[in-house]
């Protein structure tokens, strides 16, 4: 999945976890933490998406937003912390095509830059790895074209190693990513939706890095 998104947020701890979220979901992502760096980088790079916070030292959100409508139609979300209706409005105004208001859950965020990325065409609406079919709007999985008796959660967990074929996700990210923060639980849930999704799956794709996580690893030879 080659989709580039910029973020442009001046608070380094959301910043990057942000970041952190979007690389984990298989997208490419570049952070700024000033707006005129970022201004500068969506005229010099083809991104797919920019998250953009309002208030940027340098030159604000909505700035950048102006000048980049003059330009391109790429989707822009809008993040703040300020309160009212009137930095929402003035977004809209502005052309924004989605507008979040900060505290904000990053599952909630994914959800809403996935929505984007593909309205505009960016995404695709079907994940395929070999015989693995996922589809992200109907929420159904597929073996060789024959449908996979999956609930939402192992669906969700089964596009979360898809992202990161080859490549472990540990317990912890896995957690957070797919029951969220506020979430109390264990390892043990991971595992318990991890051997109920083995028994549905025609072979195991599903590999477990003991004492770490679990990674998806697919032949492709029947792409």
């Amino acid at each position: 999945m080659d989709i580039n998104i910029l973020v442009a947020e001046d608070d380094e701890h959301i910043g990057k976890t942000i970041k952190a979220f979007l690389l984990d979901a298989g997208y490419h992502v570049e952070l700024c933490a000033d707006g005129q760096t970022a201004c500068e980088r969506l005229y010099d790079k083809k991104f797919n998406l920019a998250i953009l916070d309002i208030m940027l030292p340098g030159m604000d959100g909505q700035e950048i937003l102006r000048e980049f409508r003059k330009v391109s139609d790429v989707p822009v979300m809008m993040i703040t912390a300020l309160s009212g209706d009137s930095p929402q409005l003035k977004a809209f105004d502005n052309l924004a095509d989605d507008f979040v208001a900060k505290p904000f859950s990053m599952q909630v965020l994914l959800k809403r830059a996935e929505a984007l990325l593909r309205r505009s065409g960016s995404l695709q609406k079907e994940l395929r790895l070999g015989a693995l079919c996922l589809n992200r709007e109907t929420f159904k999985a597929f073996w060789d074209g024959q449908e996979l008796p999956l609930t939402l959660r192992e669906f969700e967990i089964l596009c979360l190693l898809a992202n990161n074929e080859n490549r472990v996700v540990p317990h912890d990210t896995m957690l957070t990513k797919i029951w969220g923060y506020d979430y109390y639980s264990s390892e043990g849930t991971v595992h318990t939706h991890i051997k109920n999704m083995r028994a549905k799956l025609p072979q195991n794709i599903i590999k477990t890095v003991r004492g770490v996580g679990y990674s998806l690893e697919i032949e492709n030879e029947k792409a």
